[in-house]
């Protein structure tokens, strides 16, 4: 039942979650800021909100997380442990560095890790690792991509005839409502992995029945730690994601945005934990790759697909490492002392960037220009 261990495992899920919130801000706010469509500060409390609201719809995420993607019966609470620290250590080294990787892909691969460390391969089901995480996300950024270039060449042919000012300012006002829509289906598919996490460790320490549902304080503390997170920003990301990557007009983010929205929904919908970052990084690339082929910095580009590629392997190390770091004479306490250690120097970092301030507030607001003068989109 109710043991240390158990209180310092959802403790630690709900530390992933808020590094989650804080890690993937940028994929619903980076191109609403970086087109000027929302202030940094309204975006992310928009953010925020909405990730809460999204994360109480659906369990079907979370459902797969918890019953698909390790054997049950190999699973203690140590072995969550583990994986969690290994998934939130990756998830920094990734923030410092400011590369958009995926906090869905190193949660997985942390916990996987962390199980075959202990139990060998037949702790993990391959079969649905592959088909309900990698599949779905493989195709996710392409259909991305493809999504959001079709919006942009539908979306220009239809306002072909409209001055370029009437077109930025329509625009910038529909990115308000297709960044909400991206927020929230964020929340629906990231936040219930930390669900299903949650609802493993209940299910390992006895409190739960095998194959029950994530419990209402469950779903309510991870939408809450997700929400925070995303009110902290992750502003590092931000900027890789709204700035480095492209420049994008209000009309290719509105296309952007809404065309991730949709996969992550639909996506959710199925149960698939797709990764949020994967979607839209791919809809940024289809979005501005419409203006020119070289409008796209294709060496961030490939920086971000990189992070993709080592995300799962090497949280699954990471989480294989703190696996094997329990089993040492008191190994539980040791775990969690590197896990405070990690989270002092996510505070640590925070704070001194929050005292460089954001990147994007500190950009200085482009001139006034009479709207008639705006670039054509």
């Amino acid at each position: 039942m109710w043991s240390t261990t158990l209180v310092l495992v959802i403790a630690i899920a709900l530390a992933f979650d808020f590094t989650n919130g804080f890690h993937d801000t940028a994929n619903a706010v980076a191109t609403s800021i970086s087109t000027r469509a929302m202030s940094p500060q309204f975006a992310v409390l928009s953010a925020a909100a909405l990730n809460f609201v999204g994360a109480l719809v659906s369990i079907k995420v979370a459902a797969t997380i918890a019953k698909g993607i390790v054997v049950q019966d190999e699973v203690t609470l140590k072995v969550i442990m583990a994986g969690l620290i290994g998934a939130i250590t990756w998830n920094l080294l990734t923030w410092f560095f400011g590369l958009p990787s995926s906090s869905s892909h190193a949660l997985i691969g942390g916990v996987a890790g962390s199980v075959l460390a202990a139990a060998g391969t037949d702790g993990v089901k391959w079969v649905g690792i592959r088909d309900k995480v990698l599949i779905p996300s493989l195709f996710a950024p392409v259909f991305g991509m493809i999504g959001a270039g079709l919006l942009v060449v539908l979306c220009t042919w239809l306002f072909a005839r409209r001055r370029p000012g009437f077109v930025n300012r329509l625009f910038r006002r529909l990115q308000v409502l297709s960044g909400s829509f991206v927020a929230y289906a964020h929340g629906t598919n990231d936040a219930q992995k930390t669900m299903g996490i949650m609802t493993l460790a209940l299910i390992s320490a006895g409190v739960l029945d095998k194959g029950s549902d994530p419990p209402l304080w469950v779903v309510l503390s991870a939408a809450t730690a997700m929400a925070t997170g995303t009110w902290f920003g992750g502003w590092r990301i931000i900027k890789t994601l709204g700035q480095n990557v492209t420049k994008l007009t209000p009309l290719q983010g509105f296309s952007a945005q809404t065309s991730c929205a949709v996969i992550l929904f639909m996506t959710a919908h199925y149960g698939y934990p797709v990764s949020t970052t994967h979607s839209i990084s791919g809809s940024v690339l289809g979005a501005g790759a419409t203006q020119r082929f070289s409008a796209v910095r294709w060496g961030v580009a490939g920086n971000i697909a990189i992070a993709w590629l080592l995300t799962i392997p090497c949280a699954a190390l990471m989480g294989a490492l703190m696996e094997t770091l329990t089993r040492v004479p008191g190994g539980s306490g040791i775990t969690f002392a590197v896990a405070v250690v990690i989270c002092t120097f996510f505070f640590v970092a925070r704070k001194r960037q929050t005292l460089a301030g954001p990147p994007i507030a500190n950009v200085a607001p482009a001139p006034a220009v009479p709207a008639d003068e705006l670039s054509p989109v």
